[in-house]
């Protein structure tokens, strides 16, 4: 099942706190960058980040995106604007370490 569109612009609506996110379509489903860091993804109407150090914090609960692929941390809480901006630069905080 591929994303909606109207799921991928609830989405974004949500991480509109953060200035330089960007998202590109994939496959049905879409890629999301904060600042140029790939950081999650929108799959099958839900919003996954990576797992990194950084946000185990947040409890979130390890979910599969697409058959065969690594487990991503499933944001419950899509509607706390103030949470996922938290989420994302935490998220990103790693990633950008990593590079």
């Amino acid at each position: 099942m591929a994303t909606t569109k109207d799921y991928r612009y609830f989405v974004l609506e949500q991480l509109n706190l953060l200035d330089k996110i960007t998202c590109k379509s994939m496959m049905g489903e879409y890629l999301l960058y904060y600042d140029g860091i790939l950081f999650g993804g929108i799959y099958d109407d839900r919003l996954l980040v990576k797992i990194v150090e950084s946000n185990k914090k947040y409890n979130m609960q390890e979910s599969i995106p697409y058959e065969s692929a690594k487990p991503m941390y499933l944001v419950d809480d899509v509607d706390n604007k103030e949470l996922l901006k938290e989420i994302v630069i935490d998220t990103c905080k790693d990633l950008s370490i990593k590079k």
